[in-house]
């Protein structure tokens, strides 16, 4: 198989169903509404609710969902061969993940930026909502943690790349700053200035790497890292939306995407063989990174890039405050979820040009990889290329970067930057994950501060600092907390089985909320994913706790995945209960959105309020 068919192919079904199936579900189910007021100006407050360009939103959205996911999964499960990811990339995406994410972001917005857990309590019951809540914050918590391990792992001991992602914090900060004082509304000239800088962090990684002075102050081993993303993401969660976490994802985007694209473009002219086979050895388990078999662990190793509760958070959290009109829910919904797809197929492009042996060695312990019997081929010319000990680093992070490195050195003149490009590929990945970090990390305090607030009501208020403060504070210790116990073999599988439950979860909520405006007829597009998802990972979830953390101890592990499970069954029971409720009791709405628009525009007209706008 060559590797440009794959881009072709991905590109192609991505596109047809962006044109097709997302404009279905846009006009027909959801029935976007471009005359109706949203929250961001409703609400403006200049904090939280602020209306946005919608291409700074939809740069915001792609990020802060776009973590380590659709990078490091399908990474990891291309253990299992090049076919079984693909496929589950490509049609879980179209059919679930872009689907999930684009119900939920419009539920939020039609319920005032609401959380996913207010959300549940309003269009199932109180006690779906409770659980909901504690469900979100729980995965909210194992996500993170999931997140900064591999991070951690594609940092430590390196200079050059903690000081180039270290330095996009600071960029971030000062176009922040830039586009809101010095040139308001100037995107494209802060885009430029940001990216440039970006760049010339990235440039002057080897000079850090080189220098007897600098180096020792940007090498740090994984304990360090890993509390310095903590404390990260504390300070994401409490300055302003505007200051950092904004200005930051907005930047990152354009460094994804164009990666993505130069990485696309790379596979073109230089057409990598993929020398992983369509299946491997380990399809039914066995394997060295992966204990189990491809089904289930396919569907909840790739995680974001196909389907991810995560979403949600972000859905339900930042996007829906910002988004300016209704109509922007398609492409920032489903669009944002299609580019991740594509995003997670060129990942695994890349990763699975690698002989598989050095795919092995880079993803396993030495003693996993030693009970193989193979030796690795290009290996220890790709080290001495990078300049950095590649061997036995699990996580998917290196193995990815050596395989886009390798991909952009074989580009005609290019050889001679394989260093550079090794580094520039780790901070594009650290951007994707520290993005999610920041956006996750503050909805989070949004979470904590929504549930303590049923306790003691200033902690409900957003604006409050001292509930800012503590509960900022405690997100980023819990979740810090359990990346210092842990390590990416215990943690990743603990992710992604929460994170498909809560995606199930939100697809159940998406079928109630449809149900409950009157479309129950086209309630199949979230229904059948909800149904397939449920088994799956409730499959997945019971093979974690007894083939793998019992016999280990991992007791943790054990009461998280339990108590998650619990808590997602009760909203599923709740939810198939107010299918049922609804379907008998809601009357259809047969109105086309045409229709709904122009009483929405004779309404505004009426009352004299202003059209919204792009």
């Amino acid at each position: 198989m060559n590797g440009v068919y794959l881009v072709i192919i991905s590109a192609c079904v991505l596109i047809l169903a962006y044109r097709f199936y997302g404009a279905f579900i846009a006009a027909k189910v959801l029935t976007l509404n471009e005359f109706r007021t949203v929250p961001s100006i409703r609400l403006n407050d200049g904090h939280d609710y602020v209306p946005t360009n919608k291409w700074v939103v939809f740069g915001h959205h792609f990020a802060a969902i776009a973590g380590a996911g659709p990078l490091v999964g399908p990474v990891i499960a291309a253990q299992f061969g090049y076919l079984p990811g693909t496929l589950w990339i490509l049609f879980g995406s179209v059919l679930a993940g872009a689907v999930h994410d684009m119900v939920i972001l419009l539920a939020s917005v039609r319920h005032n930026g609401k959380s996913i857990a207010e959300i549940a309590k309003d269009e199932i019951s109180k006690l779906a909502g409770t659980s909901a809540l504690w469900a979100t914050l729980f995965l909210l918590i194992i996500t993170e943690a999931g997140m900064a391990v591999v991070v951690a792992n594609s940092l430590s001991n390196s200079p050059w790349g903690t000081f180039t992602v270290g330095m996009t914090i600071p960029i971030a900060i000062f176009i922040g700053l830039y586009l809101r004082y010095l040139r308001p509304g100037k995107i494209r000239e802060g885009t430029i200035i940001g990216v440039t800088l970006i760049l010339l962090a990235v440039g002057f990684g080897p000079w850090v790497r080189d220098s007897a002075t600098l180096a020792p102050f940007f090498t740090f081993n994984i304990t360090q890292i890993e509390i310095g993303i903590a404390v990260y993401g504390f300070l994401a969660s409490v300055l302003p939306v505007w200051l950092l976490l904004a200005p930051r994802d907005y930047l990152s985007t354009y460094m994804k995407i164009g990666t993505i694209a130069a990485l696309a473009i790379g596979i073109i002219i230089v057409a990598p063989a993929i020398k992983m086979p369509a299946t491997s050895q380990f399809l039914w388990g066995g394997g060295p990174v992966i204990k189990g078999s491809v089904i289930p662990f396919v569907f909840i190793t790739i995680a974001c890039g196909a389907l991810s509760g995560f979403h949600s958070l972000i859905a339900c959290g930042t996007t829906p405050k910002m988004i300016m009109n209704e109509r922007q829910i398609l492409p920032i919904g489903y669009g944002a979820m299609l580019t991740e797809s594509f995003i997670s197929m060129m990942a695994l492009i890349a990763a699975t040009s690698l002989d598989p042996a050095d795919y092995f060695a880079i993803n396993s312990t030495q003693q996993a990889f030693a009970s193989l019997g193979i030796q690795v081929q290009d290996l220890p010319m790709l080290q001495d290329m990078v300049g950095e000990n590649l061997m036995h680093r699990p996580g998917g992070a290196v193995s990815l970067a050596v395989g886009m490195a390798d991909v952009f050195s074989q580009i005609p003149y290019m050889d001679q930057f394989m260093g550079f490009w090794y580094h520039f590929c780790i901070m594009f990945e650290a951007l994707f994950i520290l993005t999610l970090i920041d956006a996750g990390s503050r909805v989070g305090r949004y979470l904590l501060q929504e549930l303590l607030g049923k306790v003691y009501k200033p902690f409900s208020d957003t604006e409050w600092w001292p509930g800012i403060i503590s509960c900022s504070a405690l997100i980023s210790i819990c979740w810090g907390y359990l990346v210092l116990q842990g390590n990416i073999s215990e943690i990743w599988p603990l992710f992604g089985v929460s994170n498909q439950l809560l995606g199930t979860t939100v697809l159940a909520i998406g079928t109630s909320y449809i149900y409950r405006t009157g479309r129950g007829r086209y309630a199949w597009v979230t229904m059948l994913p909800c149904i397939f998802m449920a088994f799956i990972t409730c499959y997945a979830d019971y093979l974690n706790i007894f083939d793998s953390y019992i016999p280990a101890g991992q007791w943790l592990l054990v009461a998280i995945s339990a108590i998650m499970f619990v808590l997602i069954a009760i909203v599923m029971v709740e939810a198939v209960r107010s299918w049922v409720r609804y379907s008998a009791t809601v009357k259809q709405d047969y109105r086309t959105r045409e229709d709904i628009e122009e009483e929405s525009k004779k309404e505004l007209e009426k009352n004299g309020e202003p059209m919204p706008t792009e």
